[in-house]
């Protein structure tokens, strides 16, 4: 997915997020509602997120230098991974922390139309912001089932706003059942209640988000038919005896490193095998141009075989 779709997703989840959070913290000063305050600190934590995600992007597309010679495109991961653990130390952390208290130290909700208006206004900005989120997410993954397109996806902006926005839907519907079950059965405790299920629900998004991350930051390998379609170059290359080993790994969404060990056939010239090589480099960036990095090795399949041998301990 281009950037600027990615970045009008993570704009338009901010906006919504703001325009929430304010009116949420409103009504929480107003009630005395924990779930209200829960959902406060829920919007104020994506609003940092954002900003993260953002931040991440805007690092990434920075070129490579002396120190960095792949250039900065983890750099995304990496912000990703800490937005899941803003999430799940701040959001589900305060959230739970109030819930408990308000447990522990009941006290009836007043003036729960504020409530009410603030979570009715709540959905309608989250749905819009959600919308956005899902049809981008939509174009992103194509025929792939939902949760194999995130499994499969190198863009974690797109699905890491999904998720928060998912959670934010999740988490209104929980305050107004807690804040609607204190009011009508008489028990203020359903509303510390519904605050800690604001938390465990975004502890669960953490943890999700986290571990794709961190899948990401390890470095994953092009999706199979790019390595497909590279086996059969190589297999239908008439110069080429032998694929010895292929391996990719991306450094950025739309980045993608490629090295490849070739066995050439026997006779071919050393101008013969550059020109081979420098073809076959040519035809892969020009079928994937997220591929931007080729290194392809000339060497014996024995000889290959070898420095495999050796490498394992």
């Amino acid at each position: 997915m281009a950037a600027g779709s990615s970045k009008t997703v993570i704009y338009a989840a901010f906006i919504g997020n703001a325009l929430i959070a304010v009116s949420k913290f409103v009504a929480a000063g107003f009630t005395g509602s924990s779930a209200m305050l829960s959902e406060g600190v829920h919007s104020v934590v994506d609003c940092g997120n954002q900003l993260l995600l953002l931040f991440g992007m805007s690092r990434a597309e920075k070129k490579p230098d002396k120190h960095h010679p792949f250039g900065y495109g983890m750099e995304l991961y990496f912000w990703t991974f800490v937005v899941a653990l803003l999430i799940f130390a701040v959001g589900a952390g305060v959230s739970i922390y109030e819930g408990i208290e308000r447990i522990r130290h009941p006290h009836p909700v007043s003036n729960p139309g504020w409530n009410y208006a603030v979570l009715s206004l709540g959905m309608v900005f989250e749905g819009v912001a959600w919308m956005i989120a899902y049809r981008a997410f939509n174009q992103q993954r194509g025929d792939m089932s939902f949760v194999s397109a995130i499994r499969h996806s190198k863009d974690p902006t797109v699905f890491t706003v999904l998720f928060e926005d998912t959670a934010a839907m999740i988490g209104l519907l929980i305050a107004l059942l807690g804040i609607a079950g204190a009011q009508y059965f008489g028990i203020p405790e359903l509303d510390g209640i519904a605050s800690v299920g604001i938390g465990i629900v975004l502890a669960l998004v953490a943890v999700l988000l986290a571990v794709e991350a961190k899948s990401l930051l390890i470095g994953e390998g092009a999706d199979p038919e790019v390595v497909e379609f590279i086996e059969k170059m190589a297999t239908d290359d008439k110069r080429i005896g032998k694929t010895n080993e292929i391996l990719t790994m991306h450094l950025g969404p739309n980045d993608i490193l490629l090295n490849a060990s070739f066995d050439f056939v026997p006779g071919l010239s050393a101008d013969e095998v550059e020109h081979a090589i420098s073809e076959f480099e040519r035809k892969i960036k020009a079928t994937y141009p997220s591929i931007r990095r080729v290194f392809i090795e000339a060497q014996g399949w024995r000889g290959h075989a070898a420095d495999v041998e050796r490498q394992d301990p």
